[in-house]
């Protein structure tokens, strides 16, 4: 019977610290101790820092899936123990038992071998194979006749395992004690007085085995003697010990090994059987005895790594209970059948992309359950990847970086780790390991384009989208976001952001006012792009504004000029050929390109077949040779059209005479705008107010033009209008062919207001055609007076 010995820590606890050169520890402790139990304290052993041990996570690491019965204490650096420990459990009947496991720490990677010698307690009984010993004696067996009994087995060792044996008295047998080249006690029942049948033909006797432990343990077994005739011969075997090899994963059944033994009697008394005395529990489950043959077989898995050899006692006996006994030892022989198993210790996941090559991330173990060669295992990483794996101690590899990391490239490494034994065939192995790498802020944002290009149309619409730009950032998370912003500047003197504003988020840029061509064309936009990270990393792009034109301005006629009270006439001589310059429309255009193309046109005519109007010059010719049938006052309504869309326009009137002199010039008052106008209009309306009040003077007046008409020359002009050869407008450039003045004619015409005279020139010309007249006619103001005494309307410019 076994049981669990109570009181346990009052068990002396020796402690053996032994530090080995490699800086290995060994303990010794009792089986069976509580959980918490201090083993020994690590820290102090190794000379190591109590507080260093969480930092540089210690823990204790057995091999394969053993379980781990001990474990450390962070806080203080004891040893404690973690799980029960049985001693029979782990080693059977082995006199040295010893657990083994390593102590690991990280960074740096260091490796300690701790082995814990477990000593047995008397925590196990004596135990008989069989609860009854029947043994069968012929009476006629002599006095001190021995008949072995199988020994009790007792799981302890040492003193705690079987030391002695008690037989209940009687009067017939005493029981001898004897052990075994191994050291085991077993006891022959000696014949101390014969027996005889006839007076007691069964005898019951009681025997104890007895340990030596404290407090002693004993089992008892029933010998049951039946008396018979009399066998004089045991069996006896061919072999002391029998051994045998068998290899691991033998199928069920495989013959191991026939024991044999002969017995020199005759008949039932010769006839020997076979069976198992002293083994194991896990022996009982994988091999079994025919009584009848002693072939032993395969019963059982056979593992050779949960046990490489096996013993086990034989008992041969005769039909009338005389028996011996022999030794089987089966040996286990190794078959590479256990892979090499990879165990991640430790893994720094995720990895900064800016870790420098060479550093440590990992801790791999490789572990592998077969013997000799074939439990020695090479470590590899076989894909294109930056890390390698570095041997380190007892099967231990630190997985480092070999190069740089980019997580903008490569954001996950899948690391497939392939280990293979030596065995023949070898086995191999592999495990997956996944690294994820951290995001660095090591990447500004970078623009789409090294530079943008805008168009915007004056007269615009402030708030109204400009462009966008757009920036991007691998980085991940806030070092990849990014925010955008107006660089510092200035246009035309202004802050370059009361012109433009930009959405941090988008990068879309508003216009923030009206923009005008007329007054700047272009202006530059400076953008950063600046991303979230510490510190944060920017770049800039230049935005090029270009802003086009709309066709907002009206053509300008230049001549005839639209300014004062006058009006200005032509003249034309009788003689005038077909295809003869009588003037030209001079007007220019504040837009340009297409916007400031002027074209002419003569909307309204006094004689539509006369006169025709260069479209693009503005040069007004004659159609035809003039004829006496043509009227002497020629109106010609011109109107200035630009090519923009919509077309703008503006008209003017150009008064035209036919006549050779002036002295046949009719009153000129008839002459006026005929289109109905809103100048015309005001005139007319002070006309009528003032009319009463300037009626006689105005009689007055006519009557003395009138009479200096008899004596001087008619003035052709009611007022003196002067326009230089080269006049511009401000702001207005000369475009050939845009209805500008070109630089082949010259219109000059002098008019002089507040002298007794009046000049007229006429228009001189460098064309072939051009009228040859260059009289200058004189006229007194009385003879104007009275030749444009009823004129009181002057032409003037008007925009469509």
């Amino acid at each position: 019977m076994v049981y669990r010995v109570q009181g346990i820590l009052g068990f002396v606890l020796f402690l053996a610290v032994l530090r080995y050169a490699h800086g290995d520890l060994s303990y010794s402790i009792p089986e069976e101790m509580k959980r918490g139990s201090v083993i020994g304290n690590i820290a102090k052993d190794l000379g190591l820092e109590v507080g260093r041990l969480s930092a540089r996570k210690a823990r204790i690491e057995t091999e394969g899936n053993d379980n781990s019965y001990c474990d450390v204490n962070l806080r203080n650096g004891d040893l404690i123990v973690a799980e029960r420990i049985d001693r029979e459990e782990h080693c059977g009947g082995k006199a040295l038992c010893v657990l083994k496991f390593e102590l690991l720490l990280e960074a740096p990677l260091e490796l300690h071998r701790v082995s814990v010698q477990i000593q047995d307690i008397n925590d196990n009984a004596p135990i008989f194979p069989k609860d009854v010993i029947k043994l069968e004696i012929r009476e006629s067996a002599d006095k001190g006749a021995r008949y072995r009994v199988n020994a009790a087995h007792d799981a302890d060792i040492g003193q705690n395992a079987v030391q002695s044996y008690a037989l209940q008295r009687n009067s017939n047998f005493i029981f001898n004690v004897k052990t075994t080249n191994s050291g085991i006690k077993f006891g022959e029942l000696v014949l101390d007085k014969e027996l005889d049948r006839e007076e007691q033909q069964e005898i019951q006797l009681l025997l104890t085995a007895l340990d030596g432990g404290s407090p002693q343990r004993s089992g008892t077994v029933t010998i049951h003697v039946t008396v018979l005739d009399a066998n004089d011969n045991a069996p006896l075997f061919s072999q002391a010990v029998y051994e045998a090899s068998l290899s691991e994963n033998s199928p069920l059944r495989t013959p191991v090994i026939t024991i044999r033994a002969t017995d020199a009697d005759e008949g039932v008394n010769g006839e020997v059987t076979y069976e198992f005395t002293q083994m194991s529990e896990k022996s009982r489950k994988l091999f079994s005895l025919d009584q009848k043959t002693g072939e032993i077989i395969v019963t059982g898995d056979i593992d050779y790594e949960e046990g490489s050899k096996y013993e086990m006692f034989v008992e041969a006996k005769d039909g009338y209970g005389l028996s011996s006994d022999s030794k089987v030892i089966i040996s286990i022989t190794d078959v590479n059948d256990n892979a090499p198993v990879i165990y991640l210790k430790s893994v720094t996941n995720p990895i900064p992309e800016n870790v420098p090559s060479g550093t440590e991330v990992g801790i791999v173990n490789v572990q592998d359950r077969d013997s000799e060669k074939n439990r020695k295992a090479r470590c590899s990483i076989q894909q294109n990847v930056p890390f390698k794996l570095v041997p380190s101690i007892n099967n231990y590899y630190s997985l480092v970086t070999i190069g740089e990391l980019d997580r903008e490239l490569i954001p996950d490494y899948n690391i497939t780790i392939i280990a293979t034994d030596e065995g023949s065939p070898p086995l191999s192995s592999s495990k997956i390991v996944q690294l994820s790498v951290a995001d660095v802020n090591d990447n500004p944002p970078v623009f789409e384009e090294r530079s943008y290009t805008a168009y915007v149309s004056e007269n615009n619409k402030p708030g109204s989208t400009l462009c966008s730009v757009t920036a991007r950032d691998p980085d991940w998370r806030q070092n990849g976001t990014v925010i955008y912003s107006l660089l510092a500047g200035e246009v035309n003197g202004s802050p370059v952001s009361s012109y433009v504003s930009v959405n941090g988020e988008t990068g879309i840029i508003h216009v923030m006012r009206q923009f005008d061509y007329e007054q700047f064309r272009d202006f530059k936009v400076h953008v950063m792009a600046r991303d979230n990270g510490s510190p944060p990393l920017s770049s800039n792009v230049t935005i090029s504004v270009f802003i086009t034109d709309v066709n907002d301005n009206s053509p300008q006629i230049l001549y005839p000029a639209a300014e004062g009270n006058s009006f200005m006439t032509e003249l034309i001589p009788k003689a005038a050929h077909g295809g003869s310059l009588v003037s030209k429309v001079i007007a220019v255009d504040a837009d340009s390109g297409q916007n400031a193309w002027l074209s002419y046109h003569i909307i309204k005519s006094t004689d539509p077949g006369l006169f025709t109007i260069a479209v693009h010059s503005g040069e007004i010719r004659t159609q035809r040779d003039i004829s006496e049938s043509d009227s002497m006052k020629q109106n010609l309504i011109v109107a200035v059209k630009d090519n923009g869309q919509p077309s703008l326009s503006a008209t003017c009137v150009m008064y035209l005479l036919i006549s050779d002199n002036l002295a046949e010039v009719p009153e000129l008052k008839d002459m006026s705008y005929d289109e109905s106008n809103s100048k015309l209009t005001s005139y007319l309306i002070i006309a009528l107010v003032s009319v009463s009040t300037f009626f006689l003077t105005f009689i007055i007046v006519i009557l003395g033009v009138r009479f200096c008409r008899r004596r001087k020359p008619r003035l052709l002009f009611d007022g003196a209008v002067a326009i230089p050869s080269a006049y511009l407008p401000p702001n207005y450039a000369e475009v050939d062919g845009t209805g500008t003045l070109r630089s082949a004619y010259n219109y000059d015409a002098y008019l002089t207001t507040g002298s007794r005279t009046s000049d007229f020139k006429f228009v001189r010309s460098y064309n072939e055609n051009t009228l040859p007249a260059d009289d200058t006619l004189r006229k007194t103001p009385t003879d104007f007076a009275e030749a444009f005494g009823d004129c009181d309307a002057s032409p003037e410019v008007t925009a469509m």
